[in-house]
């Protein structure tokens, strides 16, 4: 097993780590951060996949991507932030409401 084969394993691993994370918990600030965790497994499979067979230098398209996107993440991750602390300023919850409606 090559380096770059073991770090795209750990990248899917951590992009499903994420996203099991994602499912299982109901708060907002957990939810953020598995989004977080989902990003880097892809932006740690795209480095890993960047080298060109047969060449010595990796490719530097996947590299670019990457950067953009941890600028992206960045952003986003702030801006999920501040909907959250609204989100709790007005409802006093950090979790999104259910749409279950209790019967009783």
């Amino acid at each position: 097993m090559n380096t770059a084969f073991f770090y795209a394993l750990v990248g899917v691993g951590l992009f499903f780590l994420g996203l099991y994370a994602l499912i299982v918990h109901a708060h907002l600030l957990r939810k953020i951060l598995a989004l977080n965790v989902m990003g880097c497994g892809v932006f740690l499979v795209l480095v890993a996949l960047a080298r060109r067979t047969g060449e010595a230098q990796p490719d530097a398209v996947p590299h670019a991507m990457v950067i953009t996107g941890i600028v992206v993440a960045f952003s986003a991750t702030a801006l999920a932030l501040t909907l959250m602390v609204k989100l709790t300023a007005a409802t006093g919850r950090a979790e999104l409401q259910s749409d279950e409606r209790d019967p009783h």
